[in-house]
Protein backbone atom coordinates (compact mmCIF):
# COMPACT_ATOMS: atom_id res chain seq x y z
CA UNK A 1 0.00 0.00 0.00
CA UNK A 2 3.00 2.31 0.93
CA UNK A 3 4.89 1.44 -2.23
CA UNK A 4 1.23 2.30 -4.13
CA UNK A 5 1.03 5.58 -2.69
CA UNK A 6 4.62 6.49 -3.31
CA UNK A 7 5.82 4.45 -6.18
CA UNK A 8 9.95 4.23 -6.05
CA UNK A 9 10.39 5.89 -2.64
CA UNK A 10 9.26 3.13 -0.27
CA UNK A 11 11.58 5.15 2.94
CA UNK A 12 10.04 8.48 1.83
CA UNK A 13 7.04 8.12 4.45
CA UNK A 14 9.29 6.56 7.60
CA UNK A 15 11.73 9.48 6.65
CA UNK A 16 8.59 12.06 7.03
CA UNK A 17 7.31 10.86 10.01
CA UNK A 18 11.14 10.61 11.84
CA UNK A 19 10.86 13.99 13.12
CA UNK A 20 7.58 13.35 15.23
CA UNK A 21 9.15 9.89 16.25
CA UNK A 22 11.95 11.83 17.35
CA UNK A 23 10.34 14.75 19.39
CA UNK A 24 7.84 12.03 20.83
CA UNK A 25 10.82 10.21 22.15
CA UNK A 26 13.48 12.94 23.38
CA UNK A 27 10.61 15.20 24.76
CA UNK A 28 7.97 12.38 26.71
CA UNK A 29 9.24 8.44 26.47
CA UNK A 30 13.04 9.68 27.84
CA UNK A 31 11.78 12.21 30.37
CA UNK A 32 8.98 9.67 31.69
CA UNK A 33 11.62 7.05 31.65
CA UNK A 34 13.99 8.96 34.02
CA UNK A 35 11.29 9.81 36.34
CA UNK A 36 10.09 5.98 36.44
CA UNK A 37 13.90 4.93 37.28
CA UNK A 38 14.36 8.19 39.77
CA UNK A 39 11.06 7.01 41.50
CA UNK A 40 13.10 4.24 42.62
CA UNK A 41 15.97 6.81 44.69
CA UNK A 42 16.29 8.85 47.40
CA UNK A 43 19.25 11.55 47.12
CA UNK A 44 20.58 13.59 49.27
CA UNK A 45 19.51 17.66 49.22
CA UNK A 46 21.46 19.09 46.82
CA UNK A 47 21.79 15.50 44.66
CA UNK A 48 25.35 15.12 45.51
CA UNK A 49 24.37 11.30 46.67
CA UNK A 50 21.37 8.91 45.91
CA UNK A 51 20.23 5.35 47.86
CA UNK A 52 18.43 2.79 46.06
CA UNK A 53 15.42 2.24 47.93
CA UNK A 54 12.83 -0.07 45.81
CA UNK A 55 9.48 1.08 46.13
CA UNK A 56 9.86 2.97 49.63
CA UNK A 57 8.62 6.35 48.01
CA UNK A 58 5.67 4.87 46.17
CA UNK A 59 4.45 3.38 49.95
CA UNK A 60 5.68 6.81 51.54
CA UNK A 61 3.22 8.51 49.92
CA UNK A 62 0.21 5.87 49.72
CA UNK A 63 0.58 6.35 54.26
CA UNK A 64 0.97 9.89 54.10
CA UNK A 65 -2.39 11.73 55.19
CA UNK A 66 -0.95 15.11 53.49
CA UNK A 67 -0.65 13.32 50.30
CA UNK A 68 -4.04 11.24 50.92
CA UNK A 69 -5.67 14.85 51.57
CA UNK A 70 -3.81 16.37 48.13
CA UNK A 71 -5.71 12.89 46.35
CA UNK A 72 -9.11 13.98 47.81
CA UNK A 73 -8.63 17.72 46.78
CA UNK A 74 -7.60 16.68 43.22
CA UNK A 75 -10.57 14.78 43.22
CA UNK A 76 -13.28 17.19 44.48
CA UNK A 77 -11.42 19.87 41.91
CA UNK A 78 -11.21 17.72 38.98
CA UNK A 79 -15.15 16.91 39.75
CA UNK A 80 -16.17 20.50 39.91
CA UNK A 81 -13.89 21.18 36.65
CA UNK A 82 -15.58 18.45 34.63
CA UNK A 83 -19.25 18.26 35.72
CA UNK A 84 -19.58 21.98 35.79
CA UNK A 85 -17.34 23.38 33.47
CA UNK A 86 -19.05 20.88 30.69
CA UNK A 87 -22.59 21.38 31.85
CA UNK A 88 -22.83 25.10 31.65
CA UNK A 89 -20.57 24.92 28.55
CA UNK A 90 -23.22 22.97 26.89
CA UNK A 91 -25.93 25.38 27.85
CA UNK A 92 -23.99 28.64 27.10
CA UNK A 93 -22.99 26.96 23.60
CA UNK A 94 -26.84 25.80 23.01
CA UNK A 95 -27.64 29.54 23.59
CA UNK A 96 -25.31 30.85 21.18
CA UNK A 97 -26.84 28.56 18.72
CA UNK A 98 -29.55 30.05 18.51
CA UNK A 99 -30.23 33.11 15.73
CA UNK A 100 -29.73 36.40 17.66
CA UNK A 101 -28.54 39.57 16.47
CA UNK A 102 -25.14 40.23 17.79
CA UNK A 103 -24.07 36.58 17.86
CA UNK A 104 -20.82 37.04 16.73
CA UNK A 105 -19.78 39.67 19.83
CA UNK A 106 -21.17 37.26 22.05
CA UNK A 107 -19.38 34.14 20.75
CA UNK A 108 -15.90 36.09 20.74
CA UNK A 109 -16.41 37.31 24.41
CA UNK A 110 -17.34 34.25 25.64
CA UNK A 111 -14.49 31.75 23.69
CA UNK A 112 -11.91 34.54 24.74
CA UNK A 113 -11.36 32.69 28.39
CA UNK A 114 -9.09 30.15 26.94
CA UNK A 115 -6.37 32.89 25.10
CA UNK A 116 -5.54 34.09 28.00
CA UNK A 117 -2.94 32.09 30.26
CA UNK A 118 -3.31 30.34 33.71
CA UNK A 119 -1.40 33.31 35.39
CA UNK A 120 -3.48 35.88 34.06
CA UNK A 121 -6.58 34.15 34.97
CA UNK A 122 -5.48 33.27 38.25
CA UNK A 123 -4.46 37.07 38.72
CA UNK A 124 -7.68 38.41 37.48
CA UNK A 125 -9.54 36.13 40.18
CA UNK A 126 -7.58 36.88 43.08
CA UNK A 127 -8.03 40.65 42.18
CA UNK A 128 -12.03 40.15 41.98
CA UNK A 129 -12.16 37.76 45.48
CA UNK A 130 -9.69 39.87 47.33
CA UNK A 131 -10.65 40.26 50.58
CA UNK A 132 -10.18 44.32 51.42
CA UNK A 133 -10.72 45.38 47.84
CA UNK A 134 -12.15 42.85 45.89
CA UNK A 135 -16.03 43.75 43.91
CA UNK A 136 -16.87 39.87 44.89
CA UNK A 137 -16.44 40.41 48.54
CA UNK A 138 -18.26 44.21 48.25
CA UNK A 139 -21.01 42.93 46.53
CA UNK A 140 -21.37 40.26 49.08
CA UNK A 141 -20.78 43.01 52.20
CA UNK A 142 -23.65 44.76 50.47
CA UNK A 143 -26.18 41.70 50.25
CA UNK A 144 -25.20 40.48 53.90
CA UNK A 145 -24.07 43.69 56.36
CA UNK A 146 -21.33 42.61 58.35
CA UNK A 147 -20.01 39.77 57.01
CA UNK A 148 -17.06 39.85 55.15
CA UNK A 149 -15.56 37.16 52.59
CA UNK A 150 -12.49 36.22 52.82
CA UNK A 151 -11.66 33.13 51.15
CA UNK A 152 -8.15 33.25 51.78
CA UNK A 153 -8.74 31.61 55.29
CA UNK A 154 -11.34 29.58 54.37
CA UNK A 155 -10.04 26.39 53.02
CA UNK A 156 -13.48 25.08 52.01
CA UNK A 157 -14.74 28.63 50.08
CA UNK A 158 -11.09 28.69 48.78
CA UNK A 159 -11.17 25.59 46.72
CA UNK A 160 -14.33 26.86 45.80
CA UNK A 161 -13.13 29.59 44.02
CA UNK A 162 -10.24 28.36 42.71
CA UNK A 163 -12.63 25.69 41.23
CA UNK A 164 -14.80 28.09 39.44
CA UNK A 165 -11.69 29.74 38.52
CA UNK A 166 -10.47 26.97 36.75
CA UNK A 167 -13.73 26.31 35.13
CA UNK A 168 -13.73 29.98 33.94
CA UNK A 169 -11.01 29.94 32.17
CA UNK A 170 -11.91 26.33 30.06
CA UNK A 171 -15.11 27.73 29.45
CA UNK A 172 -13.96 28.89 25.93
CA UNK A 173 -12.47 25.74 24.67
CA UNK A 174 -15.89 23.85 25.70
CA UNK A 175 -18.25 26.29 24.40
CA UNK A 176 -16.08 26.22 20.86
CA UNK A 177 -16.15 22.05 20.61
CA UNK A 178 -19.91 22.15 21.94
CA UNK A 179 -21.24 24.85 19.42
CA UNK A 180 -19.38 22.70 16.65
CA UNK A 181 -20.99 20.07 17.36
CA UNK A 182 -24.46 21.38 17.60
CA UNK A 183 -23.96 22.97 14.01
CA UNK A 184 -23.02 19.61 13.09
CA UNK A 185 -26.46 17.76 14.28
CA UNK A 186 -28.87 17.91 10.91
CA UNK A 187 -31.61 19.93 11.14
CA UNK A 188 -34.03 17.25 9.51
CA UNK A 189 -33.63 15.41 12.74
CA UNK A 190 -34.84 18.22 15.06
CA UNK A 191 -37.46 19.24 12.71
CA UNK A 192 -38.94 15.31 12.57
CA UNK A 193 -38.83 15.39 15.94
CA UNK A 194 -41.02 18.77 16.63
CA UNK A 195 -43.22 17.02 13.98
CA UNK A 196 -43.97 14.36 15.88
CA UNK A 197 -45.00 16.40 18.79
CA UNK A 198 -41.26 15.99 21.03
CA UNK A 199 -40.88 19.70 22.96
CA UNK A 200 -37.23 20.75 23.85
CA UNK A 201 -36.17 18.60 26.56
CA UNK A 202 -37.13 15.49 24.43
CA UNK A 203 -35.61 16.49 21.76
CA UNK A 204 -32.18 17.46 23.87
CA UNK A 205 -32.62 14.35 25.28
CA UNK A 206 -32.66 11.73 22.59
CA UNK A 207 -31.65 13.67 19.63
CA UNK A 208 -29.00 16.37 21.03
CA UNK A 209 -27.29 14.96 23.32
CA UNK A 210 -26.98 11.64 21.49
CA UNK A 211 -25.02 13.38 18.34
CA UNK A 212 -23.30 15.33 20.57
CA UNK A 213 -21.91 12.12 22.48
CA UNK A 214 -18.16 12.09 20.40
CA UNK A 215 -18.07 15.85 21.10
CA UNK A 216 -18.64 15.40 25.01
CA UNK A 217 -16.23 12.30 25.09
CA UNK A 218 -13.57 14.06 23.72
CA UNK A 219 -13.96 17.02 26.09
CA UNK A 220 -14.37 15.15 29.48
CA UNK A 221 -10.82 13.69 28.41
CA UNK A 222 -9.57 17.17 27.66
CA UNK A 223 -10.92 18.51 30.87
CA UNK A 224 -9.41 15.66 32.90
CA UNK A 225 -6.03 16.24 31.72
CA UNK A 226 -6.59 20.33 32.41
CA UNK A 227 -8.07 19.94 36.13
CA UNK A 228 -4.97 17.28 36.73
CA UNK A 229 -2.25 18.78 34.98
CA UNK A 230 -2.48 22.79 33.64
CA UNK A 231 -4.00 24.45 36.64
CA UNK A 232 -0.39 24.72 38.38
CA UNK A 233 -0.03 28.56 36.87
CA UNK A 234 -3.51 29.06 38.52
CA UNK A 235 -3.15 28.04 41.99
CA UNK A 236 0.09 29.43 42.21
CA UNK A 237 -0.87 32.57 41.40
CA UNK A 238 -4.45 32.52 43.79
CA UNK A 239 -3.69 30.60 46.58
CA UNK A 240 -0.06 28.32 46.60
CA UNK A 241 -1.53 25.21 47.82
CA UNK A 242 -3.14 27.35 50.61
CA UNK A 243 -5.18 27.66 53.37
CA UNK A 244 -3.76 24.89 55.29
CA UNK A 245 -3.33 22.64 51.60
CA UNK A 246 -6.95 22.68 50.84
CA UNK A 247 -6.21 23.54 47.54
CA UNK A 248 -2.84 22.22 47.68
CA UNK A 249 -3.61 19.65 44.23
CA UNK A 250 -1.56 16.71 43.10
CA UNK A 251 0.73 18.83 40.85
CA UNK A 252 0.93 21.65 43.13
CA UNK A 253 2.48 19.05 45.97
CA UNK A 254 4.63 17.79 43.06
CA UNK A 255 5.66 20.92 42.26
CA UNK A 256 6.25 21.69 46.43
CA UNK A 257 8.30 18.70 46.94
CA UNK A 258 10.70 18.38 43.36
CA UNK A 259 11.45 22.52 43.57
CA UNK A 260 11.40 23.73 47.11
CA UNK A 261 11.44 20.67 49.14
CA UNK A 262 14.24 19.52 46.23
CA UNK A 263 13.16 15.55 47.33
CA UNK A 264 13.01 14.34 43.74
CA UNK A 265 12.95 10.50 44.28
CA UNK A 266 9.18 10.96 45.75
CA UNK A 267 8.33 14.07 43.28
CA UNK A 268 8.94 11.58 40.24
CA UNK A 269 6.95 8.94 42.34
CA UNK A 270 4.22 10.99 42.33
CA UNK A 271 4.81 12.07 38.19
CA UNK A 272 4.63 8.21 37.61
CA UNK A 273 1.40 8.15 39.88
CA UNK A 274 -0.29 10.56 38.17
CA UNK A 275 0.46 9.53 34.73
CA UNK A 276 -1.31 5.93 35.49
CA UNK A 277 -4.22 7.18 36.97
CA UNK A 278 -4.84 9.43 34.15
CA UNK A 279 -3.87 6.69 31.77
CA UNK A 280 -6.44 4.25 33.49
CA UNK A 281 -9.23 7.17 33.96
CA UNK A 282 -9.20 7.72 30.14
CA UNK A 283 -9.19 4.42 29.40
CA UNK A 284 -12.31 3.55 31.35
CA UNK A 285 -13.88 6.61 30.48
CA UNK A 286 -13.14 6.09 26.98
CA UNK A 287 -14.46 2.80 26.81
CA UNK A 288 -17.52 3.22 28.59
CA UNK A 289 -18.41 6.77 26.91
CA UNK A 290 -17.74 5.52 23.23
CA UNK A 291 -19.75 2.45 23.74
CA UNK A 292 -22.97 5.03 23.69
CA UNK A 293 -21.73 7.27 21.68
CA UNK A 294 -23.12 8.18 18.09
CA UNK A 295 -20.92 8.48 15.07
CA UNK A 296 -23.49 8.57 12.73
CA UNK A 297 -24.57 11.52 10.96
Amino acid sequence: MIEERFPGHPILPYLLVLPSLLVIFIFLIVPFAESVWGSFFVSSFFGSKTVFVGLANYLELFTSPDYLHSVVVTLLFSSFVVLVGLSASLGIAMLLNQKIGGLGIYQIALVWTYSISPAVAGTIWALLFAPATGLVPWLVSLVAPGYTLNWMTDGPLALFVVSLAATWKMLGYNIVFFLAGLQNIPGELTDAARVDGAGPWLTFRYITLPMLSPTTTFLLFMNMLYAFFQVFGLIDIMTQGGPGDATNLLVYNLYRDAFIHLDSGRANAQSVIIFIVIALAAMLQLRAATRKAVYAR
